[in-house]
């Protein structure tokens, strides 16, 4: 019976499993500090005229509309209209826009930036008193001033294969 029965207790019997394991524990410090930065947008020159029931003059020729001529260091000429009612005791109506653009710099040194219409800048930042070590896997930060940034890190990983 047990001769029966021995194939199947090998089956049911516990064996031994082996593994490779892999452990990896790491630790770091970030330390950042900000350069400073300026973004700047010109402002383009811009004309626009609608009229009804109007006549228009530049000064010297009738129905002229103005607008924008020849441009210097990013700057068009612009010439003004003057409007009057066409008919008097009648409906009229008269829009006009304009926007000089920004002048583009021509003496600029490295660092500078035009004195564009739209400007952001920003600061960068000072180190004084950011700190941050890593001892033993122990992490210790110190918060600089303005402008500046600290990460620690603490990664522990486990592999079985």
């Amino acid at each position: 019976m047990i001769k029966k029965l021995l194939p199947f207790l090998f089956f049911f019997t516990p064996t031994a499993c082996y593994a490779d394991i892999t452990s990896t524990i790491t630790s770091s410090v970030k330390l950042e500090v900000a350069a400073p930065g300026t973004t700047a947008d010109r402002i383009g020159n811009s004309y626009s005229v609608s009229g009804t029931g109007v006549n228009t003059t530049d000064g010297t020729t009738a129905g002229s509309v103005g607008g924008l001529g020849a441009a210097t260091n990013g700057v068009n000429a612009y010439t003004p209209i003057t409007a009057s009612q066409l008919t008097d005791g009648e409906s009229f109506s008269y829009t006009v826009s304009h926007t000089t653009g920004d002048t583009i710099g021509t003496s600029l040194t490295t660092g500078e930036v035009s004195a564009f219409g739209d400007l952001t800048s920003t600061s960068g930042g000072t180190a004084t008193n950011l700190a941050g070590t890593v001892d033993n896997h122990v992490i210790t930060i110190t918060a600089g001033s303005a402008g500046t940034t600290a990460t620690g890190q603490y990664v522990t990983s486990v592999t079985v294969d």
